[in-house]
């Protein structure tokens, strides 16, 4: 059933497109990051945590929230597999 969801539904439709953007100027407005600083900052972890993990990006999401006072940066990163290491 997943494949055929996958052949017959938009993955990148105008509502997903929209979310996410408004997600992104959320999370902007919190912490007072640009949009451009935030994806750098996204694409740093990405790389660095790829070098020791195999992770499914597609599901990879940074994002900042704030809790009182603080500011706390919060990761969903889905881990495929560990690699090995020499």
């Amino acid at each position: 059933m997943d494949l055929w969801s996958r052949l017959f539904t938009r993955e990148d439709s105008s509502k997903e497109v929209a979310k996410e953007r408004l997600r992104l100027v959320l999370i902007q407005d919190r912490a007072s990051l640009s949009a451009r600083t935030l994806e750098a900052l996204k694409g740093d972890l990405l790389k660095v945590i790829s070098e020791y993990l195999e992770i499914d990006d597609r599901g990879f999401q940074v994002d900042v929230a704030r809790d009182h006072n603080a500011l706390a940066l919060v990761a969903n990163i889905p881990i495929l597999r560990v690699k090995r290491t020499l």
